[in-house]
């Protein structure tokens, strides 16, 4: 079995006010922030939707969790839909017959718990910017048989379409942390892309 990362926990509720205090560093989010962030993970997981649905069909969660992300960046509120559908996207995973569509429905999962990006300045942190984009990443090389190059087209696609909010949002956290097999390789190379691209435009 291919090597991958280890799934998120689906979000948690947390408070609406996104900015802490505290011994940990303060990162300053606004909502505007969380909803580009939100929007770009779930332009990221739509790519690879199409991988879950044709292993699964006739289930709908992972397109629930994108679009619940979707209704969340176009102005809607953080809240149980969010929660809800994202876990179900989780267990949509489960249910995948492929290595493939599992990574797929992650990306949704992923997409859908973008929202719960938390204002405290962990590496860990990025996984919830560059998460979706990540998952998507690896569907697209399982279905090209594991094809790593696929991975890094997608990437550099997905580079493209980060707006300017998307790269300063996540140049406020620390560089992507070490671990989670190739997926958390893919999460480095896009925030070591994403940040490089800040340098230089």
């Amino acid at each position: 079995m291919a090597e991958t990362a280890i799934p998120p926990r689906c979000p948690a509720p947390i408070a609406e006010d996104v900015t802490m205090t505290g011994e940990a560093s303060q990162v300053v989010l606004s909502k505007q922030d969380l909803r580009a962030v939100t929007a770009f993970a779930a332009a990221s997981a739509e790519v690879v939707l199409e991988i879950f649905e044709a292993d699964q069909p006739d289930d709908s969660r992972p397109r629930d969790a994108i679009s619940a992300a979707r209704a969340f960046a176009g102005g809607g509120e953080r809240g149980k839909s969010l929660r809800d559908t994202a876990a179900a996207a989780l267990k949509a995973a489960r249910s995948a017959h492929t290595a493939a569509a599992r990574e797929a429905a992650w990306a949704a999962m992923s997409a859908a718990g973008a929202a719960y990006l938390h204002p405290l300045a962990k590496a860990t942190q990025v996984k919830h910017i560059l998460g979706a984009s990540a998952y998507a990443a690896r569907a697209a090389e399982l279905v090209a048989d594991d094809d790593r190059s696929v991975g890094a087209e997608h990437l550099k696609r997905m580079a493209h379409r980060a707006t300017p909010v998307v790269v300063d949002v996540l140049k406020r956290f620390p560089t992507a942390p070490e671990g989670g097999g190739r997926v958390g390789e893919l999460i480095r190379m896009l925030d070591a892309d994403l940040r490089s691209l800040a340098l230089t435009e």
